[in-house]
Parts: C-alpha cells; sequence; structure tokens
C-alpha cells in the first residue's frame, strides 16, 4: 500500500469557508506548492470573496461544485458544519480527503453525515498559522490511513509546528492552542493599557509589551529551561517583579487561567 499521499496527486482543493482560518488555510496551500488554478474556495460573503480572489489569484465555486475535490477542507462554523456536509455528501467525490477544523466536532459526526467511508480528519490549527508561526492538532478518523496523516501533516507544517493526538483530547487542545493566542493578546492588550495609566505613551508601551512578550517566548524556546525556572530566575525576594507576582497571587491568577481553560474546553464539547 501506497503511504505516501503527494500535493501532485490532488488534482483540485477546495477550502470552504474563507475566514481568518480558511486565509490561512489557503496560504498554507500556496505554500505546499498547490498550483493556484486548482485551489477554490467556497464563501457566502460577496465582499470577502472578492477580497479573498483578488488577494490570492484564486477561483470562488459553489458547494456542488468543489464535491468533486481530492482535498476538502472544512473551516465552517460548528454550527453551520452540518448543513454545509449534507450538502456536500450529495455529489461528493467518494475517494476525497475531508479535513475538518470545525470547533468541537468529531470525526465521527462528519463520517455519519458523508454516509460514505471517506477518509476524515480533524485538525486544531491556531491563527499564528498565517504567519507560519501556528500549531495544529491532528486526530485521524476511522478511515484515514497513514498517507492521509502524512499529507495533511506535511501541508500544516509548512505554516508551523503540528501535534499527532488522539481525538479524545482535541477538546483539550482547543482550550490550550486554539484559543491560546487570544488569552496572550488579552494579557498585551491589559500591559498596554497599564502602562499608559504609568505615564507611557501608547506607541511606547505597545513595543515594550509585544518586545517583552517576543522575548521571553523565545527564551522558553531556546534556553531549555522550565517556565518556572526563568520566572524564579527573573524574580529577586521582595524586588519589584515579586511584587508584581504577589499580586496575581492573591488575584488567583492560576485559578483564574484553569477556569478560563475549563469553561472554553467545555464549550468545545457542547459544540460537539
Amino acid at each position: 500500500m501506497n503511504t505516501k499521499l503527494t500535493v501532485d496527486e490532488v488534482r483540485k482543493v477546495a477550502v470552504i469557508g474563507a475566514g481568518v482560518m480558511g486565509e490561512a488555510i489557503i496560504s498554507t496551500l500556496i505554500a505546499s506548492k498547490f498550483r493556484k488554478d486548482a485551489i477554490f474556495f467556497v464563501e457566502k460573503r460577496d465582499d470577502r470573496a472578492q477580497e479573498v480572489e483578488e488577494k490570492f489569484g484564486i477561483s470562488r465555486a459553489s458547494l456542488p461544485e468543489v464535491a468533486s475535490a481530492d482535498l476538502i477542507f472544512l473551516v465552517t462554523k460548528p454550527q453551520d458544519l452540518e448543513a454545509v456536509v449534507e450538502i456536500l455528501a450529495k455529489d461528493l467525490n467518494r475517494t476525497a480527503l475531508v479535513v475538518s477544523l470545525a470547533a468541537g466536532k468529531k470525526t465521527a459526526l462528519v463520517e455519519s453525515l458523508l454516509k460514505s467511508d471517506n477518509p476524515v480528519i480533524r485538525v486544531m490549527p491556531n491563527t499564528p498559522l498565517l504567519i507560519g508561526e501556528g500549531i495544529s492538532a491532528i486526530s485521524a478518523g476511522k478511515f484515514a490511513r497513514e498517507e492521509h496523516l502524512s499529507l495533511v501533516k506535511e501541508l500544516f507544517q509548512s505554516s508551523g509546528s503540528t501535534l499527532l493526538i488522539d481525538e479524545a483530547l482535541q477538546d483539550a487542545v482547543t482550550a490550550t492552542s486554539g484559543s491560546g493566542p487570544a488569552y496572550f493578546f488579552l494579557f498585551v492588550e491589559s500591559m498596554i493599557e497599564a502602562s499608559m495609566k504609568l505615564g507611557l505613551n501608547e506607541a511606547d508601551a505597545t513595543l515594550l509589551a509585544v518586545s517583552t512578550i517576543k522575548g521571553a517566548a523565545a527564551m522558553l524556546e531556546q534556553s531549555g529551561k522550565s517556565p518556572a525556572t526563568l520566572r524564579e530566575n527573573v524574580t529577586s525576594p521582595k524586588g519589584t517583579t515579586a511584587a508584581a507576582l504577589s499580586v496575581f497571587d492573591e488575584a488567583g491568577f492560576r485559578e483564574t487561567i484553569s477556569k478560563a481553560m475549563r469553561a472554553a474546553r467545555d464549550r468545545s464539547v457542547e459544540l460537539g
């Protein structure tokens, strides 16, 4: 059996949903050397569709038209997934690989809606995929084989890192990396607001906050040290950092993070 499905074997690709993540998928496909005339997208908003066509030089199509694709990405809102898949199923290419990015939606659901043995793979990426710094967790459905996983993993690695996981862990991934960028954006937003209250102008506060987060992330990645060790290294007893961290502790910072991530996980479960 062939264990390597290549880009050259995929003659037609469809991206259903051209929002922020849909655009990230389109960028990933182009970065993976797919021909632009082989990439089609479905988008219900005319103004957004025109924007995508002009930006990427690819063609808009209808749901029935993309059912013949060899590789189909479902990048719809979770609440729209079932209606979309039911339309696709009517004329679906019975050898198509279907990749679902819908939060909370299990491969078993997609398989049941397709009413076929098409391979289905579930992926939870995050928005840094747009700049080639994403992390995508990948899980195989009942009919997906090694060659299908290999292709999907290769595609998403062109825009960041990948992780193969059991599908039962996808809701936890959603709470960690899927929603995770928003946690950091909120933290930086709050740092900037606090800096301005301390007297800095917005431009300087933004530069300081963004550069600090960027540098801290690089240290985490490159130093080989744990977050706890790095935190301790910058925290002098009775110093300024210790004073700030004590406020976080008093406010239940860790408990708040845990509660927030449980809420995200639980919502992902509800969406399924």
